[in-house]
């Protein structure tokens, strides 16, 4: 019996899922790919965050379950080949959770999956959020103008783009200017527009989420960099600061510096620092509490 779902994964404490902007573009095609492969789902919602990802389906729970572990694995093959890193994706818990129908549930949790990313503070509202469908509803098609269909590129250039062979995929799918399958080919905009029946009252359910609330409550402790621009700065500013290649060569009082220069020249906070040096939590607390 088919049902709606919300799929998500737990937050990695000590790395990233996506490490730079083409962690992000393979991420989102795997998505498409996915979706393309498992027709009996309505993707309604979701979200590619720095350290976890969030899905809203309707489905049977095996298909979503089966979505779930086959995006999992796909790019994790991709993420180990790139990074060197394995099996850090394959102990990611997935968690999958059914939403009842009635009592605005359903709005409520494609609203928070919406959010996550300016409860992350990484923007003020989820259309400026490109790693999802918080630019997809209530809107004109987002890029359709520099868009190409998937069947302009030739079937080399399309692998190539997709890291995978793409016959699942309908070539009337449309991809941005970045190299990634726009989530307006694929996600069930039309239903969820439906659902919330005017933009006024989507941002209602937005405004009034749980990842709003956060951000509120605790908006003066957020970082103000997106993981990905602290990681991509830590190499130079460790050879700047120590004259070492990489934050594993520093010494004890040293590591407790480079976590002491990255909270105060990038605004960050002990949960961030931690996941860009691939520590726990406590270990970072730990180096800050001995400064």
């Amino acid at each position: 019996m088919k049902k709606y779902y919300l799929v998500s994964t737990d937050h990695l404490e000590e790395n990233l899922w996506f490490r730079d902007d083409e962690d992000f573009i393979v991420g989102m095609n795997h998505v498409a790919i996915q979706v393309a492969r498992c027709p009996e789902i309505l993707m309604l919602a979701f979200i590619l965050m720095s350290n976890h990802v969030h899905f809203v389906m309707y489905g049977t729970y095996s298909q979503v379950h089966e979505f779930a572990i086959r995006f999992k694995a796909r790019y994790s093959q991709y993420y180990s080949r790139k990074w060197g890193a394995k099996n850090i994706l394959r102990r990611n818990r997935i968690d999958i959770r059914e939403i009842q129908v009635g009592d605005e549930a359903l709005e409520r949790n494609v609203a928070y999956v919406q959010m996550n990313c300016v409860a992350a503070s990484i923007c003020a509202h989820p259309t400026q959020y490109r790693w999802g469908t918080g630019n997809l509803f209530f809107k004109g098609i987002d890029n359709q103008q520099s868009a190409r269909p998937l069947s302009s590129f030739s079937r080399r250039a399309r692998e190539k783009m997709l890291h995978s062979e793409c016959a699942d995929i309908p070539g009337d799918w449309l991809v941005a200017d970045a190299g990634y399958v726009l989530p307006q080919s694929y996600v069930a905009t039309d239903a969820v527009e439906r659902l919330f029946r005017t933009p006024a009252r989507m941002n209602y359910f937005l405004n009034s989420s749980s990842k709003a609330r956060k951000r509120i409550e605790v908006e003066k402790n957020l970082p103000a960099f997106r993981d990905q621009v602290i990681l991509q700065a830590l190499p130079d500013l460790c050879q700047s600061l120590f004259q070492k290649p990489d934050f594993q060569d520093l010494s004890t009082l040293e590591k407790t510096e480079f976590l002491r220069q990255i909270l105060f020249r990038f605004s960050s906070n002990v949960n961030q620092v931690a996941r860009v040096c691939g520590l726990t939590y406590a270990d970072a607390a730990r180096l800050l509490d001995t400064a």
